[in-house]
C-alpha cells in the first residue's frame, strides 16, 4: 500500500493520521491478537464488502476477538472514512484488535475491541509477478490455518526477502510439500480450460478474489475449481496466476527453479469476466449507498 491518507477511523470517530489514540495495555495491538481485511474502493464504494465482513466475522469468532458489528453497521462506519478522505479508487485496510486478556491487559480499557481503518492509494504491481519458493511456510493441520490475523510478521519477512532477491512474491508450501498460497495472494494453475487453486485444506487463506472466481464469476467454457497442487504441477501447467483484492488476476512470469509457461487465454477470459462481475457489483453497491444517504 502507498502513503496512508490524512484521516483514519478509530471506533466511531474520524481522526487525523498523526493523532495519537491508542494506549499501552491494548493486548491485541502489541501481540497481533486481531483480524483484518484489505478492501478495494472503486467508484467510492467498497467492492465485495459482504464477503470481507463474513471472513472477518468467522476469523474473529475463531480467535475470540470481539466483533459486534453487523454488516450494514460496519459498512456505514467505513464509508464515513471513504467520504472523509474523498476516496474514489483506493485501498482500505480495516483491523479489529482485542483489548482484554493476559496479564498485560490495561485496566483503563473501556471496550473489548478497537476498530481501526485507514485508506491508501492502490499499489502498482506491474504486468506480471516473479515468485520465489518457501518450504514449510504453512501448517495446514493447524486450527488457525487460513485465518487472516494481524500476526503478519513472518509474511512480511518473506515478502521483503523476496524483493531483495529480485522477486515480487513467494510460493508458500505446507508441511506436506503442497502449494498453499503466497504471502498476500492465492495461486492458480491452468490446465487446458481448467483453472485449479489449492483447497483450504492446504492451509491457504480463503481470499475474496479466489472465492469469487470459484463461486460467482463465470467465463464460458472455463472451469474453476479446487485441487491439490505441487511444484511439479506448477511447472507442467499451461500458465500460473495469482489473485488478491489489490492485484485482481496477475500473471506469473517466473517461479524460482521452475520452467513456467505463459499461455494467457484462460487467465484473460477469467480477468474479463471478473471485471464484468465487479462493474455490476459496484453498480448495485452504489445504488445501496445512494439510498442509505437519502435515508440518513
Amino acid at each position: 500500500m502507498g502513503v496512508i491518507r490524512p484521516q483514519y477511523l478509530h471506533n466511531g470517530r474520524i481522526r487525523q493520521a498523526d493523532e495519537y489514540s491508542l494506549r499501552v495495555g491494548q493486548v491485541g495491538l502489541f501481540t497481533g491478537w486481531g483480524v483484518f481485511s484489505t478492501i478495494k474502493i472503486s467508484g467510492g464504494v467498497l467492492f465485495a464488502f459482504e464477503r470481507h465482513w463474513a471472513r472477518m466475522r468467522k476469523d474473529a469468532d475463531l480467535l475470540r476477538v470481539p466483533f459486534p458489528w453487523e454488516v450494514a453497521e460496519l459498512e456505514s462506519r467505513l464509508m464515513k472514512l471513504v467520504a472523509a478522505n474523498q476516496e474514489q479508487d483506493a485501498t482500505l485496510r480495516v483491523l479489529v484488535t482485542r483489548n482484554g486478556g493476559t496479564m498485560w491487559a490495561g485496566a483503563e480499557q473501556k471496550q473489548a475491541a478497537d476498530l481501526i481503518a485507514f485508506t491508501a492509494p492502490r499499489s502498482v504491481w506491474g504486468s506480471s509477478a516473479r515468485l520465489g519458493i518457501i518450504p514449510n511456510a504453512r501448517h495446514a493441520e493447524s486450527l488457525f490455518a487460513g485465518a487472516k490475523t494481524t500476526s503478519w510478521a513472518m509474511n512480511l519477512v518473506w515478502y521483503e526477502e523476496a524483493h531483495l532477491r529480485g522477486q515480487d512474491e513467494v510460493v508458500l508450501l505446507n508441511e506436506r510439500g503442497e502449494v498453499s498460497e503466497c504471502t498476500s495472494a492465492n495461486i492458480f494453475a491452468v490446465f487446458g480450460d481448467r483453472a485449479l487453486t489449492p483447497p483450504l485444506a492446504s492451509g491457504c487463506l480463503p481470499g475474496v478474489t479466489r472465492e469469487l472466481l470459484l463461486e460467482a464469476v463465470r467465463a464460458p467454457g472455463i472451469q474453476v475449481s479446487e485441487g491439490v497442487l505441487t511444484l511439479d504441477d506448477l511447472e507442467r501447467a499451461d500458465s500460473v496466476f495469482i489473485t488478491s483484492t489489490t492485484r485482481d488476476l496477475l500473471p506469473v512470469a517466473a517461479i524460482e527453479g521452475l520452467a513456467v509457461r505463459g499461455e494467457s487465454r484462460v487467465r484473460d477470459l477469467l480477468a474479463e469476466a471478473f471485471s464484468r462481475y465487479e462493474a455490476e457489483s459496484l453498480g448495485r453497491a452504489a445504488e445501496r449507498e445512494c439510498h442509505r444517504q437519502v435515508n440518513l
